[in-house]
Parts: C-alpha cells; structure tokens; sequence
C-alpha cells in the first residue's frame, strides 16, 4: 500500500514535467549548436595540427578551413536529421 501511493506520487509528478509532442528544433539552435561545437572541434583541430607540424601558422590555417566547412556541413546534417522521425519517440 505504501509503495502504491508513492509509486502514484512518482508518476503523477513525472507526467508534468513531460516535454511537448511533436517538437523540433528551431534554424536558429541549430545555428548556435554548430557554432559552439566548431568552436570546441576548431580548438582540437588547431591543438592536433600544432603537434604534428610544429608550427603554430600552419596550426590555424588547417583549424580555420576546418571551422567554416565543417560547421556548413553540421548545419545541414542537422536539418536533415531533424526532418527524420526514425528513432524519436512521442510520450
């Protein structure tokens, strides 16, 4: 009996917090996830390229081509992704 009411409490709470049907993201937090997470994969493209070639110019010439065209590609890899509902699921 115990378990039951606090079992009920449990789910009765959980049930609030329910995130919204049918939700995708919107271009703009898309825009920002690329941005921040080439930022990130920029600093480690820049820090490995130092190791291998030794010199810091050659460093950031690689970690800059990375940063634009990989960020172009998360973008699109993104939408895409975000158009697919394979794998999402509907509470």
């Amino acid at each position: 009996m115990l378990i039951d009411i606090l079992l009920s409490k449990k789910y009765s709470r959980s049930s609030i917090r329910k995130p919204k049907k049918n939700y995708s993201e919107s271009v703009i937090r898309s825009v920002v996830k690329a941005i921040s997470w080439r930022i990130l994969g920029t600093l480690d493209t820049i820090l490995i390229s130092y190791v291998i070639t030794g010199t810091i110019v050659e460093a950031l010439s690689i970690g800059f081509i990375e940063l634009v065209t990989k960020m172009v590609l998360y973008f699109f890899h993104e939408r895409a992704w975000n158009k697919l509902n394979w794998g999402k699921k509907s509470e």
